[in-house]
This record gives C-alpha cells, sequence and structure tokens, in this order.
C-alpha cells in the first residue's frame, strides 16, 4: 500500500476539516471534491459564494459535502478580531485595518487554523509563496521547542529501494535561503519528526553536501553542515524523537548502498539508507526538487510547512489537482493523534 494509500485510510476513519483560502480557483475546487467524495473530511472553501458555485457548476463538480465561507459575512469575523489584538504582528494596528487584515482570506483561513475552526489548511494556488506564507509566520506560532520554521517536500517515485519505499522527505525546498548551523539542525529534527509520524518507520537523516567527510579543506559552506549533526543529534534527543543522523554525504552516498559501501561508509546508520534529505540551502534543495518533478515526472507533496503549532502547507502556483489531493490529505494527516495514527485502540483523538 502506498504512503497516501495508507493515509487516506487513516483520514476516512479520523476525518478532518481543511481550509482553502484559494477556494474559487478550479483546481482547489476539484481538489476539495476529491478531499470529500474519499471521506477524508470537510473542505471549507473562502471566497465569493456565487463565483464559487458558477465555477464548480462549469466543471461540472457537486458541492455536497464541501463548505463554502465568505469571511465578511462570518459569524467568526467578530469573533477573531480579539484573536488580532493578541498578535504581535497586528496589536497596534487601527480597527479599520485590523478588519481590512481579517477580510484577507489568508488571513482568515491561518485564524480558523488557530482558533481550532480547521485542523489544517492549504494555501498558495494563486499567490507567491512569500505572500502566502506571511499569514501563517506571523498568526501560526512555532511548536514550543522548536526555533526555526520551514518546508519539506515528499517524493514519491517507483523505485522502492530508495528510502522508505519509495518515499523520501527533502528539506528545506522552500523557506529559508542560507540557514545556518542552529537551522539546518532544526530542519532535520522537525523533518524527521513528521516522516515518523506519517509513516511510523525511523527516519534516517543525511546532511547533503558536495563531498562526504572530505580530509581535505572544505569549503565554509561545509563547516556549518559538520556543525550541525551534533545540534540535531542532541535537539532530537531532548525532543525525544529517535532518529539516525550523518553529514556530510553526497547525494549517491546517501541513497546507494553500493555506492557507501565503496567510499567507507559500510557501518553508517544512514549513508546508503536516508530516508530524509536535508538540503544546505534553499538553491539546492529547490532546484533538485524541481527538477525531479520536470525531469523525472515525479510525484512530489508540499511544501508541507514544518516547525509550525499547526499543520499547514504551501503549495507551488503550478500544482495540478492530484498534487493538492495528496498534500492535503498529507496535512489533515499530521492533524491526527500520533497513536490513533499508529492504531492504538487506547488513544483518544483530541
Amino acid at each position: 500500500m502506498s504512503l497516501l494509500d495508507s493515509l487516506t485510510a487513516k483520514l476516512q476513519r479520523h476525518p478532518k476539516r481543511i481550509v482553502f483560502p484559494e477556494g474559487s480557483d478550479p483546481r482547489i475546487i476539484q481538489a476539495a471534491r476529491q478531499f470529500a467524495t474519499w471521506r477524508c473530511g470537510v473542505p471549507v472553501l473562502l471566497g465569493d459564494r456565487a463565483e464559487i458555485k458558477d465555477r464548480a457548476k462549469r466543471l461540472d463538480v457537486r458541492l455536497d459535502g464541501i463548505r463554502i465561507m465568505e469571511p465578511g459575512r462570518s459569524d467568526d469575523f467578530d469573533l477573531f478580531m480579539p484573536m488580532l489584538d493578541a498578535l504581535p504582528a497586528y496589536a497596534d494596528l487601527p480597527v479599520e485595518e485590523k478588519q481590512s487584515m481579517l477580510l484577507n482570506r489568508h488571513n482568515f483561513a491561518a485564524l480558523m487554523l488557530l482558533s481550532g475552526r480547521a485542523d489544517a489548511l492549504i494555501d498558495g494556488a494563486t499567490v507567491t509563496t512569500s505572500s502566502g506564507l506571511r499569514s501563517l509566520f506571523r498568526i501560526i506560532p512555532t511548536q514550543p521547542a522548536v526555533k526555526t520554521a520551514s518546508s519539506l517536500l515528499i517524493l514519491d517515485q517507483e523505485n522502492t529501494k530508495v528510502g522508505m519505499d519509495g518515499i523520501l522527505f527533502l528539506a528545506d525546498c522552500g523557506v529559508l535561503p542560507e540557514p545556518n548551523s542552529n537551522q539546518l539542525a532544526d530542519i532535520a529534527v522537525s523533518t524527521a519528526d513528521i516522516a515518523h509520524h506519517l509513516t511510523g518507520n525511523k527516519p534516517k537523516v543525511a546532511f547533503l553536501s558536495f563531498a562526504s567527510h572530505s580530509r581535505r579543506p572544505v569549503h565554509d559552506s561545509i563547516h556549518k553542515i559538520r556543525e550541525a549533526v551534533p545540534i540535531a543529534e542532541a535537539v532530537g534527543a531532548a525532543r525525544g524523537i529517535e532518529a539516525d543522523y550523518e553529514g556530510e554525504l553526497q547525494l549517491d552516498t546517501a541513497l546507494d548502498p553500493v555506492v557507501a559501501t565503496q567510499k567507507g561508509f559500510s557501518d553508517s546508520e544512514v549513508a546508503g539508507q536516508a530516508n530524509v534529505l536535508v538540503f544546505p540551502d534553499l538553491n539546492s534543495g529547490n532546484i533538485a526538487s524541481k527538477m525531479l518533478q520536470v525531469v523525472a515526472n515525479a510525484r512530489t507533496y508540499g511544501q508541507i510547512i514544518i516547525g509550525l503549532e499547526k499543520p499547514c502547507a504551501e503549495i507551488s502556483r503550478g500544482a495540478h489537482v492530484y498534487d493538492i489531493v495528496g498534500t492535503s490529505i498529507i496535512t489533515a494527516c499530521q492533524a491526527i493523534d500520533r497513536n490513533l495514527l499508529r492504531g492504538s485502540p487506547s488513544s483518544t483523538d483530541p
């Protein structure tokens, strides 16, 4: 069973509410229909009700099981005003500006997520990454033990000998341009945490580089990778996240057991069997992920935002309906209690 099939089955047992700020986008309407049809939960589309209904009719998409909300006409509008007062980014704004902020669907969706009126959020179909992330980072706090919010992509490809039966977790491919060693460690631990949450498998985290444990004088970019590894081990242990970490490793050394053995890593817990790949900077992460999407035609889901208290994702403006559905399922599953996700009968869903 594929990761997506497995997570869909979990959601069918523990359905979630997922909000889409860009509710009138045709791809979002079609993805919401699929999410509802598969009984994964209730999609909430934000936008003009008449426009959404007209688009759905043109697409021949039913709207039963899908909720439509207009922020300016919602009963939640007045309830969210005090919440803005408590947020540093908006606390000192005049009332008129706060009202204007609430009419912004991206802000309204983030407040739905923060207040528990939605379990997960998918944004980014029609806006640049920076625009979509701004609302999330200003409204949704980071997890208590996390200093750095970042992102990950989940790669699903046919070679089941790589990663977790073909699944790889790639980070950070969408947020931090030049992470320092502490940020790299945070990215690694947060990605490992989600990888285990979704799969139940032990994360094996490779910090990628153009060299594998080079003994020669190394470039400054490698120093931060070497510094990040023990930091990640300490942070992961403090957060109770069991994972193996190693770096610096070249990509083939991280994924190919034959290459790993040839290069002297036969005793490594990570080399040749990595399932989480941490890129040294945004350039390398974004380029690699886009190349896999375009050249290898591999399925990728995300960007999944990591390090925040609530599950959310920032999809690409070029995302297809299937990508949005997959990202929605993965993001919503993060709202399921870990014991329930693993199938423990003694747990209760919060």
